[in-house]
């Protein structure tokens, strides 16, 4: 028994000039007509239920219609509801047909123009370039797009519309599903503990020297950059911790195989405690401290020369940072002495024309008071810092060229008072006191 009516398949074949079929032909195309029909129904079901609908559209009739290669219908897709109206020809001939929209032409004509569409313009959109996403409105932000993929999904997602509509039970899953195999755990554990252990040098030599270089760190990667934050974080007194520290960190920017892009932002805090931290290691020894600083600048130096290129604004957001540490006075000697050297490892020669030099004669001020102090650990930490600003004003030695390493009779006087004019007295007599005209007249000729 066939569903499709024979007699519509008549009308359309007199319609196109086929006066008479046969009884089979038409049997054979209302059984073809219902497989076709039953076949876009199925695609056009697919499509109603991946859309999460109950009802099913035109849209998902043209939808299964090109994907199954059909030339679609079109003039139907409406948001209002299609009226069907019923006209017969002739006795038990029903035809059914659309309703046409009656539309009143006066209130057509006094309804107000619609608005002027805007002009198609075209703009460029980078996504990424290289693999760094750029910072521009169209695309969302790091913090944004972490929010978004920490949010749990799926229909318990909601817990608070899941308790009001009754159930009870509701299982909560983690935000991050990271596993780690039992492997790397007992890796991760040993390697920690190994580096910490004061017993050895070489137990700790073995693990720094495993990460500086094993290849299959990449999972363990978040894991160490949590715990070098926590460590430094918990044991500002402790100095063997802060340098183990910060050789867990060197280890981990040596290792050619690990891609530290991602996670040079929470590195760097650590490293900048070590380096201009107010308080130390022992209250009693401050100078104690001044080594763990050397190394913490080192290491902040070779961060900067490695990964600028792919964050421009990390060495001038390190330099202010050393800048304001090293002029403030209300910090105390070490952290100054912490700014001075870290100016000296981020921005090189440069940074120590363009930002100490300047600086020198007007910080000369607070180092007077404390080297005036005789015996006393605040004289100690001057003559660091004292020390730490001729280094760094050497590297203008270096970096002048065409200078002769003479002076001429008569020249010495002028050029202590020129000096002592731009560095401030301190400076200008230790400066003299290396007996060293080429570096005195770097200092004078640097502009």
């Amino acid at each position: 028994m066939s569903v499709w009516n024979p007699d519509n398949i008549k009308d359309v074949a007199e319609s196109l000039g086929i006066a008479s079929l046969n009884d089979d032909v038409l049997q054979g195309l209302s059984s073809d007509i219902e497989y076709r029909l039953s076949q876009v129904l199925e695609e056009s079901l697919k499509f109603m239920r991946h859309s999460k609908r109950a009802t099913l559209s035109t849209q998902d009739v043209a939808q299964a219609l090109r994907v199954l290669d059909v030339e679609p219908l079109y003039g139907y897709e409406s948001t209002r509801p299609l009226r069907f109206g019923e006209a017969s020809i002739g006795p038990g001939q029903p035809i059914f047909y659309v309703e046409d929209e009656e539309i009143d032409f006066e209130k057509l004509i006094n309804a107000p123009l619609p608005k002027v569409p805007r002009e198609i313009t075209l703009t460029a959109h980078f996504l990424a370039v290289d693999g760094n996403q750029p910072t521009i409105p169209h695309n969302p932000t790091v913090a944004d797009s972490r929010s978004q993929e920490l949010v749990p999904k799926g229909p318990g997602a909601n817990l608070h519309s899941t308790a009001i509509n009754g159930a009870d039970n509701i299982t909560v899953k983690p935000l991050v599903k990271h596993l780690l195999s039992k492997e790397l755990q007992l890796y991760f554990s040993n390697a920690c503990s190994a580096v910490f252990d004061e017993n050895t040098d070489e137990y700790r030599t073995a693990a720094l020297t495993s990460i500086r270089t094993d290849p299959g760190l990449h999972q363990l990667i978040p894991y160490f950059v949590q715990f070098i934050a926590e460590k430094v974080t918990h044991n500002l007194k402790n100095l063997f911790i802060l340098t183990q520290t910060l050789q867990l960190t060197s280890a981990l920017l040596d290792n050619k195989n690990l891609y530290l892009d991602p996670y040079v932002s929470s590195l760097i805090p650590p490293v900048l405690t070590c380096l201009i931290g107010r308080h130390l290691g022992s209250s009693a020894n401050p100078l104690s401290s001044f080594s763990l600083r050397n190394t913490a600048a080192t290491l902040l130096g070779s961060i900067c020369k490695k990964y600028a290129k792919s964050s421009h604004t990390l060495k001038p957001r390190l330099a202010r940072t050393c800048l304001k540490h090293f002029l403030d006075p209300t910090k105390p000697l070490a952290t100054n002495y912490g700014g001075i050297i870290g100016l000296q490892a981020v921005g090189g020669t440069e940074a120590v024309r363009v930002l100490i030099l300047p600086n020198a004669k007007d910080y000369e001020t607070l180092l007077r008071e404390p080297l005036e102090d005789e015996g006393s650990s605040k004289q100690a930490e001057a003559e660091a810092v004292l020390t730490a600003l001729v280094s760094a004003l050497q590297t203008l030695e270096d970096d002048t060229f065409g200078l002769r390493n003479n002076v001429q009779n008569g020249e010495t006087a002028n050029l202590e008072q020129q000096l002592q004019e731009k560095v401030g007295t301190l400076l200008a007599n230790r400066v003299l006191e290396m007996k060293r005209p080429k570096f005195v007249k770097a200092l004078l000729e640097t502009s």
